[in-house]
């Protein structure tokens, strides 16, 4: 069994709105708890599917499109797939081994019975537009009913649709998007949605497929024989996938079911990867830090690109180079916008504009308004940028391929800005909206930037102002350790001039700023355990000593608690450093996803699963499972 698996042996529940379901009045009953989802998808879109059976998240065909189901943002108006057996029964899911294909099993007095969601990975031109979602509803033992609900809702649930049934297929329709319903059981049309009851014995099977029709992509019945393909076909797409990677340590499962997710949020027409496939889920209940993160963040991406490597997932990086080439180096120079030549995020297509507006039509996740589609931090500058991306390329030349000429001359001229404008105030990593300030994270960030291209030029005999850049990068240097360092606090801060603390800075010896031993860094290290630590779990800063523009709390913020683990396993504290990843993986959920943040009393919050979060995860348990030998 996996590690999966018998994570969620402890987990319970039952479907909503049928007999013996959870309470379905109005209040946060109507919602799962974000952790109790599960993520599948075909690298171009993905779907939540709850631990009670219902997808309650999709966007179809690519994850920065409309939505379709929705009802994670509002139970009511937001659509959904349900699917459960009729009967009160316990809840429990997994993936299948080594796969992104999810299990969700049903125990009942009378049998026991399982779906099996996912959505085929299609390399073929001519189908890869269809964007199939298979529902296999198999009955496992014993008997069962089953019941079945498709209530789509288009456009964040503003735009009507129409449903008829042609050839036996029930197919939506709205003027831009049209899927096609197929099953194998009878259905009937209600209103907007369709439905089904039906029973299994031991051994019978039935599918649902959704699939996305026109332009080109007619209807296609799925038959039970080809839903049996499909699955087969996919277990062996993320099988071989896995076999890739060189991970053999003592957390393979956990780094593994980090690097499913990883690949499971790119985009795989352009190579792009996305912070989180959600939009809006609240990084606190009630509270206004709901943001959509179904873009390309520089930083975050970049990051990715670096834990892939590590594993040797070298295909990833490639693609993501190709993302860079084609939609973002094209158009260096274009220093004089008022961010840089480069902005902090991009679409999956690589378009500029990411106009951020509010759907009040849907209540938000238990309430927790405005839902936001967009993000304004587009146009926020955030020099950190800089360093992530350049700190990728250099690895990806050190452990992928060789650096074209072309992108050589793109750093050059990333380098050459930076070295111009390292020291403006910014908006920092965390996209504060509370003004700019010369945040000492941005300013590592630079140097890191300046530092790696200096390495790739020597190196590879490459052509550079080394001269220039050396003067920058030491100029950098001696600013953080004159201004960054703050004598009442003993510790380097958050930015120039004040004395709050931040956990951005667990990233200065992870960068090889400082050394992990050096005294001012181990004061630092004490200082942010302190401040920010809790049972392991590390706070991004106080929001209350350093306003950030925005009201509320959140909760620890999960990879500045793998950040903590690596720092404390560089600089030898090896016990500490054990403990606390050990403790951060009970935060997981049963299936070992994360949002972006915990909670006061361990709930995930935030957008779900997060791409940084995995990411550093694997970045930790690599670097001290070595240190570990």
């Amino acid at each position: 069994m996996t590690v999966e698996a018998e994570g969620a042996a402890g987990r319970s529940g039952s479907p909503g709105g049928w007999p013996g379901g959870a309470d379905t009045s109005r209040g946060a009953s109507r919602y799962l708890p974000v952790a109790e989802h599960g993520l599948i998808g075909d690298l171009r879109s993905a779907a939540l599917v709850g631990t009670n059976g219902t997808i309650d998240w999709y966007c179809c065909a690519r994850f920065d499109a409309p939505s379709v189901f929705a009802s994670i943002l509002d139970a009511d108006k937001g659509g959904s797939f349900e699917l459960a057996a009729d009967v009160p029964a316990r809840t429990k899911q997994f993936y299948f081994p080594d796969t992104n294909v999810l299990i969700t099993r049903f125990f009942a007095d009378d049998g026991v019975g399982e779906i099996q969601d996912f959505m085929p990975v299609v390399d073929d031109s001519r189908e890869a537009d269809r964007h199939r979602l298979i529902r296999r509803v198999v009955c496992v033992r014993g008997s069962l009913p089953f019941h079945a609900r498709v209530a789509p809702r288009f456009e964040y649930g503003t735009q009507p649709h129409t449903v008829h049934v042609q050839d036996g297929q029930a197919i939506f329709e709205t003027p831009s998007l049209a899927l096609a319903l197929t099953s194998t059981v009878p259905v009937e049309v209600t209103g907007q949605d369709v439905w089904s009851l039906f029973k299994l014995h031991e051994g019978e099977s039935a599918v649902f497929a959704l699939d996305r029709v026109g332009g080109g992509v007619a209807p296609r019945f799925c038959a039970l024989s080809e839903a049996e393909q499909q699955f087969n076909a996919t277990v062996r797409y993320w099988r071989r996938w896995l076999s890739r990677s060189r991970y053999r340590g003592r957390w393979r499962e956990m780094v593994h079911r980090s690097a499913l997710t990883l690949k499971l949020l790119t985009y795989a027409p352009t190579g792009a990867i996305v912070a989180a496939p959600t939009t809006s889920l609240p990084e606190q209940i009630g509270g206004e830090r709901n943001w959509d993160y179904r873009y390309v963040w520089i930083r975050d991406a970049a990051f990715c690109v670096y834990a892939m490597l590590r594993l040797g997932f070298t295909d990833e990086a490639e693609a993501f180079m190709g993302f860079l080439t084609e939609h973002i180096s094209r158009e260096q120079p274009r220093s004089a916008g008022p961010i840089g030549p480069l902005q902090i995020m991009y679409g999956i297509d690589g378009r500029h504009e990411l106009p951020e507006r509010e759907v009040p039509h849907l209540e938000g996740y238990r309430g927790s308004a405005p839902v936001r589609i967009g993000n304004g931090a587009v146009k926020q500058l955030q020099l950190d940028i800089y360093g992530a991306l350049i700190d990728s390329l250099y690895l990806y030349d050190k452990w992928g391929q060789p650096i074209s000429s072309g992108h050589w001359d793109s750093i050059c001229d990333l380098v050459d800005w930076v070295c111009n404008h390292w020291d403006q105030p910014d908006e920092g990593v965390w996209e504060t909206r509370g003004g700019r300030k010369a945040f000492l994270y941005s300013r590592l960030m630079c140097w890191v930037a300046i530092e790696r291209a200096m390495r790739m030029a020597r190196h590879r005999g490459l052509p550079a102002d080394l001269v220039r850049w050396g003067r920058a990068r030491d100029a950098i240097y001696r600013r953080i350790m004159r201004r960054g360092w703050s004598d009442k606090r003993q510790a380097f801060v958050q930015y120039e001039g004040g004395d709050v603390l931040d956990a951005s800075l667990l990233m200065m010896p992870l960068a090889k700023f400082i050394s992990p031993t050096d005294p001012k860094w181990l004061s630092t290290l004490d200082a942010l355990g302190e401040d920010l630590v809790s049972d392991s779990l590390v706070y991004r800063y106080d929001p209350q000593a350093s306003p950030d523009g925005l009201r509320g709390e959140e909760g620890t913020f999960s990879i500045c608690s793998f950040w903590y683990v690596e720092a404390l396993t560089r600089a030898g504290r090896l016990d500490e450093a054990r403990l606390a990843f050990e403790k951060m993986l009970t935060y997981a959920n049963h299936l070992g996803l994360y949002a972006e943040e915990v909670g006061q009393t361990g709930e995930q919050q935030g957008n779900f699963p997060q791409a940084f979060t995995h990411l550093s995860l694997i970045s930790a348990a690599f670097n001290l499972d070595r240190a570990l030998g």
